[in-house]
């Protein structure tokens, strides 16, 4: 088969062998591959695949069951499946535990499906079931045009919340169209008094947040009494200062997690609750997946120059 691998920081499609499917997979023939900034990371060097996992890049696909390995029941050749990888996504065929499998919901395309589950699982994961997002409360996400911001605002508006999203100006228009109730200029506005402001004072019952450091005072500032800081990126630097007293005084919780070297039960959990709580969501046309663009799958590198330029809203797929 054909897959992208990594030489010297760059993506280049090269002809690798095919995968098999080991005990508890299935090999899927990838109809389409997510693009996630994790991707990127791995290919610049700053995050490597878990013990295990594929060396090619690629965290989602979404395609056809072509082979069942032994222990896997329930699935079947032929099946049209999305998945959950830990790597791999970038090729022509995939092997998948069958626990990271979801049917691809009612009335959408293999395409579309594609486009869903790393950040339906890294959103339900974080704001659902660790953070408890609750209907009446408010939810804060930054980086609302990307892939993760775009699931999570329509999520929190499925759960009856108020959303505010950070975003650079020209996305304003489409974030509402999606459910944001205000968008904040991250370039010119300050979110903390925004978020406050909008809220009458009380601020954010649970942030999700792909910065990290530069963001960590305000994001505590801006929480509303109990409220819950959950950090799952840090594009704006690993290291900063907490003031404790802050924390303590909001009554605050902070987690910060990763859903790629979780274990097969765990992310098994995950996938079962995104199923249950989500999919019925996505069939009921209150989630819809956002595509910004589909690229040829020897355009690897071209989809990640799209992804870091942030110009982006929603996600970008690849087409093996």
């Amino acid at each position: 088969m054909h897959a992208i691998v990594i030489e010297d920081k760059r993506l280049v499609l090269r002809e690798v062998p095919d995968p098999v499917a080991g005990e508890g997979e299935v090999v899927v023939d990838v109809t389409a591959a997510g693009v996630n900034r994790a991707d990127v990371s791995q290919r610049q060097g700053f995050y490597p695949p878990p013990p295990g996992a594929s060396e090619y890049p690629g965290l989602e696909c979404a395609g056809v069951i072509s082979a069942v390995g032994a222990g896997v029941s329930g699935h079947h050749v032929g099946e049209r499946v999305a998945a959950l990888l830990a790597g791999g996504g970038y090729a022509e065929r995939v092997a998948v535990p069958a626990g990271q499998l979801l049917p691809v919901p009612t009335g959408l395309s293999l395409r579309e499906a594609a486009a869903l589950p790393e950040v339906a699982c890294t959103v339900w994961s974080n704001v659902v079931d660790l953070a408890r997002l609750h209907k009446g409360e408010t939810l804060l996400v930054h980086g609302g045009g990307s892939g993760i911001g775009t699931f999570a605002i329509q999520l929190g508006k499925a759960l009856g919340a108020t959303v505010v999203a950070t975003a650079r100006a020209s996305k304003h228009d489409v974030l509402a169209g999606l459910g944001a109730d205000l968008v904040v200029d991250y370039t010119t506005d300050d979110f903390v008094a925004a978020t406050k402001d909008f809220t009458g004072g009380r601020g954010a019952d649970v942030v999700l947040d792909i910065v990290g450091a530069k963001y960590l005072r305000r994001n505590i500032e801006v929480l509303a009494p109990d409220g819950r800081l959950a950090i799952i990126g840090f594009q704006g630097g690993r290291s900063a200062e907490l003031d404790l007293g802050l924390l303590m005084a909001k009554r605050g919780r902070i987690s910060a997690t990763g859903l790629r070297a979780r274990g097969l039960d765990d992310k098994a959990r995950i996938v079962a609750g995104v199923r249950g709580a989500v999919w019925p969501l996505v069939e009921a046309g209150a989630i819809k997946p956002i595509v910004h663009d589909a690229l040829p799958l020897a355009a690897a590198q071209e989809a990640h120059e799209l992804v870091e330029s942030s110009e982006h809203v929603g996600k970008v797929l690849l087409l093996p």
